[in-house]
């Protein structure tokens, strides 16, 4: 057995406070790239910080939904892939008290993890602009994905999906209760993101800073794995069922202890 794997395990065995920290890596293998990728396609044909800003998607909405029906169409077909079972299954067993995801796809609740922080929103849901109703996403991607076209409310107000565009604030309560989350941690487990995109990218400092063990699964390198206590330069889908296999038998039986 992979002794990185081995020291993973035995780490988020003794763990008293275990977080996830995911991004879009941990997805790929269910067939969303990440979009900062050249190979999504969403670079090629336009500048996303001009059609997935915020001022950029009030000024021409059309443009924002034309540009965004690949990957709409990626996120709606999309399943769990075995990395987002590993952590649901770690929940299950009262070992995960909660994932802190960047990704918007829902892939995580899809999976049966059930605290989940959407730190970058979710592509569940769209408020409109005009009235702020909350409309849930099922009754127009389709129609957003086969033509392009932009929905509106009942109201006649555009919806705009429940995602962080540029230049927009992070959902400020989740942002809290993440932070809140990294700085109370004391084993933050890493997966599928190259810690490069900010503000998500600082929570594994704040865990680091509070005398956290970081844990992190990524293929490239990332800022904080000189600071980590186990780095595993492999395939998400492939190492975190891996971990969880390696787990020692008492860890399997965290949640039937009782409380102290």
């Amino acid at each position: 057995m992979n002794g990185s794997i081995r020291r993973a395990a035995d780490v988020i065995a003794g763990a008293r406070h275990l977080i996830a920290l995911t991004g879009a890596g941990i997805s790929t293998p269910s067939g969303i790239p990440d979009f900062r990728s050249p190979r999504s396609g969403l670079w090629e044909n336009a500048d996303p910080y001009e059609v997935a800003s915020f001022e950029g998607f009030v000024r021409h909405p059309a443009a924002y939904y034309e540009w965004v029906r690949p990957l709409a169409r990626l996120i709606r077909d999309a399943r769990p892939n075995p990395a987002h079972i590993a952590l649901a299954e770690l929940e299950r067993r009262g070992l995960l008290k909660a994932v802190l995801t960047q990704n918007i796809d829902g892939l995580h609740q899809a999976a049966g993890s059930r605290e989940v922080l959407e730190l970058h929103g979710s592509h569940s849901a769209a408020t409109c602009l005009r009235c702020l109703k909350i409309v849930p996403s099922h009754a127009y991607m389709d129609s957003v994905i086969d033509t392009g076209e932009v929905p509106h409310c009942q109201c006649g107000g555009v919806l705009k999906p429940n995602t962080v565009l540029f230049g927009e604030m992070l959902p400020v309560q989740t942002w809290h209760r993440a932070e809140a989350e990294a700085r109370s941690c004391d084993v933050m487990l890493i997966a599928g993101t190259s810690l490069e995109v900010a503000p998500a990218g600082r929570l594994p400092e704040f865990a680091a800073d509070g005398g956290a063990q970081l844990i992190i699964v990524n293929r490239s390198r990332t800022p904080m794995d000189g600071r980590a206590r186990v780095v595993i330069h492999e395939d998400v889908a492939e190492a975190l069922p891996a971990i969880v296999v390696a787990l020692p038998a008492f860890a399997s039986a965290a949640r039937e202890r009782p409380e102290p």
